[in-house]
């Protein structure tokens, strides 16, 4: 077993495999949860819910909600084919304008984009999902992530008077664009979104000989 003990380790992973879920899923050892030792969930030290935050920091991984609505990390390498088959063809305004994404997804996506990284408290208030107000973000945001069209930048924690973080992290969301470069998330445009999928397939058969197409393919899916 390949052991995670510091956020380089995670990095270094996604580099290797390309594509890596942060929770344990049907794929054996396909995930940061089995590879980092116990000792290092829920304890005083840095683990792996606070090494979120630095891996996306260095934009060597972009990080989101990518695999099934669940977390997960891509390699700068991949994210291209990922983005062309999950965008199917479409930026987001012509997702919008053929009637493929709703309003409040609209809302959303245009607020991050004009604002190029937002908190998640600040993005709600700027979009109307304060207390009272509209309702779904937490769908909306998860959608948006899936279609790779946002990425989560960043985790920030509230600090108590002796300068000690606290509490769970707050994100930080932006476009992988934004991170990245356009020229970079849109180089495999030029392939098919099909094309794509088998690429991405193709190389996780060979990084997983443990999983199945079938496993692999509802992965990606």
């Amino acid at each position: 077993m390949e052991y995670l003990r510091c956020h380089e380790d995670v990095i270094a992973m996604t580099e290797k495999l390309g594509f890596l879920p942060f929770f344990a899923n049907k794929i054996p050892g396909f995930s940061v949860e089995e590879h980092t030792p116990r000792e290092l969930w829920f304890t005083e030290t840095d683990g792996p819910w606070e090494w979120k935050g630095p891996v996306a920091r260095t934009k060597k991984c972009l990080y989101g909600k990518f695999f099934g609505g669940k977390a997960g990390f891509i390699s700068p390498e991949w994210f291209p084919d990922f983005a062309n088959y999950r965008r199917d063809g479409f930026d987001f305004d012509s997702r919008y304008e053929s009637g493929l994404a709703s309003r409040k997804d609209m809302d959303v996506y245009d607020t991050v984009s004009r604002y190029k990284t937002l908190l998640s408290k600040k993005l709600k208030s700027l979009c109307g999902y304060s207390r009272g107000g509209e309702k779904g973000f937490d769908g909306v945001i998860t959608r948006l992530q899936m279609q790779t069209y946002l990425c989560i930048a960043d985790f920030e924690y509230m600090r108590d008077k002796f300068g000690n973080q606290y509490g769970w992290g707050v994100a930080r969301y932006s476009t992988p664009e934004e991170l990245l470069g356009y020229e970079a998330v849109t180089s495999a445009y030029s392939r098919e979104p099909s094309e794509s999928l088998e690429r991405i397939l193709e190389h996780l058969k060979k990084v997983l000989p443990q999983a199945d197409g079938q496993q692999l393919y509802r992965m990606i899916k």
